[in-house]
């Protein structure tokens, strides 16, 4: 008899490995029964994942660390065993943004820092004339997308906190709302970007590999308690996404996973935009201009889908950055040990494996050190933080 298991989904392509893994049969060869449920808000997915509903979800990597530490929510320890994606996400502009921001750059427009300043110029000229701040799209207020987009902007000069305004939206209504006015600019993970880009009311300008190498993106969540009870059950379920995960890379699958993930009850969208995701070569312009970049979207490979404690120890600095907790030795340790390694190569029995790179890579500021985040902090002058 197998194991049945309820696991929580946002419609995004970072899913793919869970999608995967269940729809192909990964799952059931390990003996395990897979509902997926589909979601549209991540507090929905943490608050579900929090009280058992759930089993296990895709989980933005911030929300695991967040509700671990109890920070803004109630305290429930998560455990991530496994990540489904690195990177993967992209700021996507209104095309009268996007003009006002070309209109100001110099140098290099896939240059981070360029836009940045570019941004700067064009917020102070909106601040003269008297015009209403810029309004930009986020997912939630402990997800990756905020602090990226935090990160780029403040390295222009520009403070996320008074110079914009930085709203909350639900990945699958990010479109919408750039389309309808009520954005200038979001930054979401795909399909979306895509998706604005194809209805002729977006222009993709970053992905997030152009401002952080290797970041975090979503993990495979399950409380910790859960865990700890159900080890085989959980060591199957990490075997299954990783095998999914690695399914998905070879490239003589994409088109099927693209077919299978577009389902209306997976993503919804057309196959050819996940493919599209999934082999790193976007349309980024409504006139047709492509981009293409290897670490677009890193779903298993480069050691992917295995938990690196660095990439929590930046996001929890992130959090600190951004006012959002204090900094406490003891709360750094636990955002840490939030990512699971360990159970990691228990499952695919590797064990004493290492990381295939604990570089984040950010385009400004000092190489990261999780064991000198005091040190990070004071590299920048715009935040929250004071030592």
């Amino acid at each position: 008899m197998k194991t049945p298991l309820h696991i929580g989904f946002i419609p995004l392509v970072d899913a793919a490995a869970l999608i995967i893994a269940v729809d192909k049969g990964f799952t059931a060869a390990e003996g395990l029964d897979v509902t997926l449920v589909r979601e549209v808000s991540w507090s929905n997915v943490r608050d579900k994942l929090n009280i058992g509903l759930f089993d296990a979800a895709h989980l933005l990597a911030p929300v695991a660390i967040a509700s671990s530490l109890g920070l803004g929510h109630v305290k429930v320890p998560i455990a991530a065993p496994f990540n489904l994606g690195l990177n993967g996400n992209a700021i996507t502009v209104s095309p009268a943004l996007h003009a006002a921001i070309m209109s100001e750059i110099e140098g290099d427009a896939v240059d981070p820092m360029a836009t940045a300043l570019a941004l700067a110029r064009v917020v102070a000229a909106r601040r003269k004339s008297g015009a209403e701040p810029l309004t930009f799209g986020m997912t939630f207020p402990f997800s990756t997308h905020n602090y990226q987009l935090r990160f780029w902007m403040a390295a222009g000069g520009v403070d996320p906190d008074e110079d914009v305004r930085l709203v909350v939206l639900p990945p699958p209504y990010m479109v919408d709302s750039l389309a309808n006015g009520h954005v200038d600019a979001f930054c979401v993970g795909a399909p979306w970007n895509s998706v604005a880009v194809d209805l002729g009311v977006g222009h993709i300008l970053h992905f997030v590999s152009d401002i952080l190498v290797r970041a975090a993106e979503k993990v495979l969540a399950v409380r910790q308690k859960w865990s700890e009870k159900n080890p085989e059950v959980l060591a199957a379920l990490i075997r299954a996404a990783a095998h999914a995960a690695e399914y998905i890379e070879d490239p003589g699958n994409r088109a099927e996973a693209a077919h299978v993930l577009a389902r209306p009850e997976r993503l919804g969208v057309g196959a050819e935009v996940i493919q599209r995701t999934l082999d790193g070569r976007l349309k980024v312009s409504p006139d047709g201009a492509r981009r293409e970049s290897s670490r677009y979207l890193l779903v298993g490979r480069e050691g992917a889908g295995r938990p690196d404690p660095a990439q929590a120890a930046w996001l929890y600095a992130q959090m600190v950055r951004w006012g959002q907790t204090e900094m406490r030795p003891d709360a750094l340790r636990t955002a840490m040990a939030v990512f699971r390694p360990d159970l990691y190569d228990d499952a695919m029995g590797r064990p004493g494996a290492t990381s295939a790179s604990s570089a984040i890579g950010a385009f400004a500021g000092p190489a990261f050190d999780p064991g000198d985040i005091a040190g990070h902090l004071s590299a920048f002058t715009i935040g929250h933080w004071k030592p």
